[in-house]
């Protein structure tokens, strides 16, 4: 699944593509991802995009008011914020729009150049919706903080008094936004922290680790154009790298590169965790 280094790598690529183009067109194939898409095809075209930004794991496409279609001044001044959320398989790219469509290419968007937004996803467990500007602020709402601003002692502030595990608590997108499973892991083992360690039980010093862990891991997988495990290009179609990079993540039976134990795999908080025993001793169980 798309987590934050990959969402950022996709936005920045979009950032370079998209502002300043009008949307003209959208043309919907399967749409039961998208939130209301009657409303969808008929306020985006026409609409001027001004900025492409990551809200955690969603895209966001900010959109204003441009000239309608027969060339007049367009007379709605709202301003709407299209929202993408690639799911497990999605991906948003940019296109000539003479290009071959790939299969699974669901929503097309034809741009003022000549080129299209194309969004394709083979399990179409993404999301899209349109959201006024009116509404971002509940939107937001639903999202934690950012991992790569939240400071050391709010981070510690949020983590010390939750008696929930630390993977658990990773992967709560109410508390950070953005970490999904591989970039938990990864941090876990950077950190030295087992991932069925009680965020509460953690001394400060762990906590500032997990803390410097989750930012070093998530900017060394920005820089690396994030991780293509399986469906995941960048807006380009280019796969990612940091996939090369990962220590524990998927990594089941093969050697620690810290020890040389071996990596193993169990169930937190209902997702696949990886981790090397040695390196990320389990919690002790009390004593009765």
């Amino acid at each position: 699944m798309p987590e934050l280094p990959e969402v950022e790598t996709v936005v920045r690529g979009l950032r370079l593509l998209l502002p300043g183009r009008t949307i003209l067109d959208v043309r919907l194939g399967k749409v039961d991802f998208v939130d209301d898409p009657a409303s969808l095809a008929e306020s985006l075209p026409g609409k001027r995009i001004v900025d492409v930004a990551r809200l955690g794991k969603f895209i966001c496409v900010a959109l204003e008011p441009g000239k309608d279609l027969s060339g007049a001044a367009g007379v709605s001044e709202s301003r709407l914020n299209f929202i993408v959320h690639l799911g497990m398989t999605g991906q948003l790219t940019v296109k000539s729009a003479g290009d071959p469509v790939k299969s699974h290419t669901h929503c097309f968007f034809g741009l003022d150049d000549g080129q299209e937004i194309r969004y394709r996803d083979i399990r179409r467990f993404g999301r899209m919706l349109v959201v006024p500007e009116s509404g971002m602020r509940e939107f937001l709402g639903h999202l934690g903080r950012e991992p790569l601003e939240i400071g050391a002692e709010e981070f510690c502030k949020e983590f010390s008094s939750r008696r929930a595990r630390v993977k658990a608590l990773l992967l709560d997108q109410r508390v950070l936004r953005g970490v999904g499973n591989i970039y938990a892991d990864e941090s876990l083992f950077r950190a030295r922290l087992h991932p069925a360690r009680i965020a509460a039980s953690l001394t400060k010093k762990q906590m500032l680790a997990l803390h410097r862990a989750v930012r070093e891991i998530l900017e060394a997988a920005i820089h690396f154009r994030g991780s293509s495990i399986s469906d995941y290009v960048d807006a380009k179609g280019m796969r990612g790298k940091f996939q090369q990079q990962h220590r524990v993540y998927q990594r089941k039976g093969k050697a620690c590169f810290r020890c040389r134990g071996k990596i193993r795999r169990v169930i937190v908080a209902g997702r696949s965790s990886y981790f090397c025993p040695r390196c990320q001793p389990a919690p002790r169980a009390r004593k009765k």
